[in-house]
């Protein structure tokens, strides 16, 4: 009898059943440095991998700071929590429109659902800063700008119990992180009536996703992972079940004055999910958990910003972040 070969997985497939199959051969990873092929992470292996985690940069200074400066006169500040590991140095802050109007239509914005996405934090950090401002008379407005602080500050995809916040917003309590059941029943104290009318979660992609955080997320389930050609440049990541083909265009026609957007492969595809428009793919969010179905809102989105792009600066991924969250509201400010 010939022997087994140990199993291969892609992005999704380690626990999102919905992923079809490779469109194109690719070759398997080498081996994650943590785990046995063939075997699913045990309680050792987590706290091998936590134990390699450290302290990279901090989220007190470049993230609380920051946010406790929005103009106080538009916006309220509020502590929905804190991480139960360390309350002290992991608040979880939100930035909320003081002038409150029941019956208006609402809009988030979420950053750093997986921590270690740069753009995703600051550039929600710098929409509540520069812009946000100009949607309260429209909307009431709401920016969470980290999820996932621990993350943040290890600079890691996972929270610290190698879960993934961006699978864990679905009805189930079951699958929920700390990180989104928080989130969850903040949104909850604000009103059983509050009107969600758009949300936008701002991600990156980066080459860590193919060095690191993809082979280590196939090893959790014990398998390998098979390469995937990261994207050049930014795109979005929209609902297949409700797709909003017109609000999605009016984002990319905002990013785009401001970077690059992602090409398809030569399979018309970007991380192996077909090209709905220019720079769009859709996948089921509410099915994934995705924090981008946490509202029920219409017309949400997730962001991806390539930082590793040798066509970028920092700042053009924080301001391709605000392009999108601004593209997005303006739109839905012109079906009002």
């Amino acid at each position: 009898m010939a022997a087994m070969q140990p199993n291969t997985i892609r992005t999704s497939e380690a626990r999102d059943n919905w992923k079809p199959l490779r469109k194109v051969e690719s070759v398997p990873a080498d081996k994650y440095r943590i785990g046995t092929v063939g075997k699913a992470w045990g309680p050792s292996e987590k706290l091998q991998w936590y134990n390699q985690t450290s302290k990279k940069r901090s989220y007190l200074s470049e993230v609380v700071e920051k946010v406790r400066t929005a103009d106080s006169s538009v916006f309220n500040v509020v502590q929905y929590g804190a991480l139960s590991s360390s309350p002290d140095d992991f608040p979880l802050l939100a930035a909320v429109s003081r002038q409150w109007v029941e019956g208006r239509p609402s809009v988030l914005v979420t950053g750093g659902v997986h921590g270690y996405e740069t753009s995703g934090v600051q550039g929600a950090i710098l929409f509540l800063l520069t812009r946000a401002s100009d949607y309260v008379s429209s909307f009431n407005v709401v920016v969470i700008p980290c999820v996932s602080p621990w993350g943040y500050e290890r600079v890691e995809r996972w929270n610290e119990k190698c879960l993934d916040p961006n699978r864990s917003f679905g009805p189930d309590p079951k699958t929920h992180t700390e990180e989104s059941a928080a989130v969850k029943a903040f949104l909850a104290s604000l009103g059983k009536n509050v009107q969600w009318l758009s949300h936008v979660d701002c991600h990156e992609t980066t080459d860590t996703d193919e060095t690191e955080y993809m082979p280590a997320r196939a090893a959790l389930a014990g398998a390998l992972y098979k390469r995937c050609d990261i994207p050049d440049g930014f795109y979005l990541v929209g609902d297949n079940v409700r797709p909003t083909a017109a609000f999605h265009k009016a984002i990319i026609d905002r990013v785009r004055t401001v970077t690059h957007l992602a090409p398809g492969d030569r399979n018309g595809t970007i991380i192996e999910e077909p090209l709905t428009q220019e720079g769009v793919i859709e996948v089921p969010v509410n099915s994934l958990g995705l924090c981008a179905s946490v509202t029920g809102s219409l017309y949400n989105t997730t962001t991806e910003v390539y930082p590793d792009s040798d066509r970028v600066t920092d700042e053009q991924c924080n301001l391709a972040q605000v392009a999108a969250i601004t593209g997005a509201f303006d739109f839905v400010r012109g079906l009002q």
